[in-house]
C-alpha cells in the first residue's frame, strides 16, 4: 500500500518539486498540493493522507495553526518545512503534534526517507538539530512552568524498563538499537513504545522526548 502524502508550501516551484521527488517513489503517492494553511487543512480533511509536508510560514493560515487543526482531527503525521535552522515556530510545532521537521534544501534522499519513517510511526529525532530544539524547549517550558504534569511523579505509570525505553527514546536510539542494549526483541521494543505513548497520552515519539525531558528522567546536553 502506498504512502499517501500532501505537500504544502505557498511557493509552487518548492512544492512542485517535492512532489516530483515524492512521486517518483514506487511505494509513495501524493494526494493533493497545498499553496496555504487553509487549503492543506481542507485537503488533509478531503484525502486522508498519511503524511503531511506543512510549511510553517504560509500565507491564510500559518502553518503552526494548520499543524494543531491536522494532529488534532486525525491521524496524519505532521512534518514542518523551514528554511532556518532554528526557527522559533518550530518548538510550538513540536507541541502542535508534529512529527519533526525538515529544512526545504533537504537532500532528495533524506526527504523520501523522512516520509517512510513518520509514515511508520516514527519520527524525525536523529538529526541533532532536531534533538537542541527539543532540549530548548523544554528548559523554556520548565522555566514557565510548575504544573504537575510535567513533574517526575507522571513517569509514576511506567514499569521500569517503559522507563528505561523512555529514556533510551529520548537520546536518540532507534528500535534496533534499544532492541540490542536491552537484549530483546524489535517486537517488544515496540510494545514498551506504544506503552509508554499510551499510558502518558502521548502522539508520537517526538513527544515523548519531550516528556522525557521535562520530567527530569533526561537533561539537555547529557549524552
Amino acid at each position: 500500500m502506498s504512502i499517501r502524502v500532501v505537500v504544502a508550501d505557498d511557493q509552487e516551484l518548492v512544492r512542485s518539486g517535492f512532489s516530483m521527488i515524492l512521486e517518483a517513489q514506487p511505494d509513495i503517492e501524493v494526494v493533493a498540493e497545498a499553496g496555504d494553511g487553509a487549503q492543506a487543512v481542507a485537503a488533509v480533511e478531503a484525502h486522508g493522507p498519511d503524511v503531511l509536508l506543512l510549511d510553517i510560514r504560509m500565507p491564510v493560515m500559518d502553518g503552526l495553526e494548520a499543524a494543531r487543526r491536522v494532529c488534532a482531527g486525525s491521524g496524519c503525521k505532521v512534518v514542518m518545512l523551514t528554511t532556518f535552522d532554528v526557527d522559533e515556530y518550530v518548538y510550538e510545532a513540536l507541541y502542535a503534534g508534529a512529527s519533526g521537521f525538515l529544512l526545504k534544501d533537504v537532500r532528495r534522499d533524506d526527504l523520501v526517507h523522512a516520509v517512510r519513517v513518520v509514515a511508520a510511526g516514527d519520527s524525525l529525532l536523529a538529526p541533532a538539530v532536531t534533538r537542541r530544539l527539543v532540549a530548548d524547549i523544554v528548559r523554556r517550558r520548565r522555566e514557565e512552568s510548575t504544573a504537575a504534569d510535567v513533574t517526575p511523579q507522571r513517569l509514576d505509570v511506567l514499569t521500569a524498563r517503559e522507563v528505561e525505553t523512555l529514556r533510551m527514546l529520548a537520546r536518540g536510539l532507534t528500535n534496533a538499537e534499544i532492541a540490542t542494549t536491552l537484549f530483546v526483541s524489535e517486537h517488544t521494543v515496540k510494545t514498551h513504545v506504544s506503552n509508554v505513548l499510551g499510558k502518558l497520552g502521548l502522539r508520537d515519539r517526538v513527544q515523548a522526548v519531550i516528556c522525557a525531558y521535562e520530567t527530569g528522567l533526561v537533561s539537555p546536553g547529557a549524552p
